[in-house]
């Protein structure tokens, strides 16, 4: 069968991490199943079709429905990405993906969960709330794709790097997978940044250290794959789980709440909540 694109470095993965050094994998995690897999040289990173860097994938369970341990997956969530964060700076969450086609529609609504509190620090320069004072500076933006704007995302969020300067760059976006069972399950955070539109065949201009000159974070959930996966005369066409609409309003939710937990380590589940 015909290989097709995929987002998910733990999908890259074969019989090839035997015979290249500059790999390594972990397992953990309690309400997810997490996979941790650093490649730490450009000849595994050519051979996997990735990137050097940090690739963390959590599995589990639908993320359309709510589980019984949604604080405690979206504590996980919030752990994991805490730890490819600078410890200081303000914090840019850009939301990629078109909010009119709902499989692409993830980081649109992610975006809409983040507490933007970059505006706050003159305003409660007076105030005597303390616990207000110490939320870290964050930024969030979702600005259309090309076919809505004229602007590539990564042109828009450049410009809007040089004006606010962040630490960081978190980018959300809707990702292509090629197994089945990974499709609305499985959440990936890689220190590597994003490519735009790669799963499905559209590439943009990626988003990354080397075209923002700083960290960047992507983030994504599989919500696409490929019909010939299934069958080899299948229509070559992109698809979506048949409960889309509930998957992207709940991923998007478990993202927004475990970003906001991760740039705010002093904030719970409970206090994100009241949000």
């Amino acid at each position: 069968m015909k290989e097709y694109r995929t987002d998910l470095a733990l999908e890259s993965i074969s019989e090839i991490q035997e015979q290249h050094r500059g790999f390594s994998q972990k397992q953990r995690g309690e309400y997810f199943q997490i996979t941790e897999i650093r490649i730490t040289d450009s000849e595994t990173g050519k051979a996997f079709g990735k990137p050097e860097g940090t690739y963390i994938t959590l599995s589990g369970e639908s993320l359309s429905g709510f589980s019984a341990h949604y604080p405690e997956m979206t504590e996980e969530f919030a752990q994991e990405l805490r730890k490819l964060l600078p410890e200081e700076g303000l914090v840019f969450v850009a939301g990629l993906g078109n909010q009119h086609i709902t499989p692409d529609a993830l980081g649109v609504q992610t975006v809409d969960k983040i507490i933007a509190t970059r505006h706050l620090q003159k305003e409660l320069a007076q105030e005597e709330e303390e616990f207000l004072k110490q939320l870290r500076p964050v930024s969030a933006l979702a600005g259309g794709v090309l076919g809505q704007t004229g602007i590539e995302s990564a042109e828009l969020i450049q410009a809007v790097c040089r004006e606010i300067r962040p630490s960081v760059v978190i980018a959300v976006d809707a990702l292509a997978c090629t197994a089945p069972e990974r499709l609305g399950r499985t959440i990936q955070i890689a220190d590597t940044g994003i490519a735009p539109g790669s799963g499905v065949s559209n590439h943009r201009k990626a988003l990354n250290r080397e075209t923002l000159g700083i960290p960047v974070i992507g983030i994504g959930v599989p919500t696409v794959i490929n019909a010939r996966y299934f069958s080899e005369t299948a229509p070559d066409m992109t698809v979506a789980p048949r409960d889309i609409d509930r998957l992207i309003t709940q991923a998007a939710h478990l993202l927004g709440c475990g970003i906001n937990l991760a740039v705010h380590p002093e904030m719970h589940y409970a206090d994100i909540a009241n949000f």
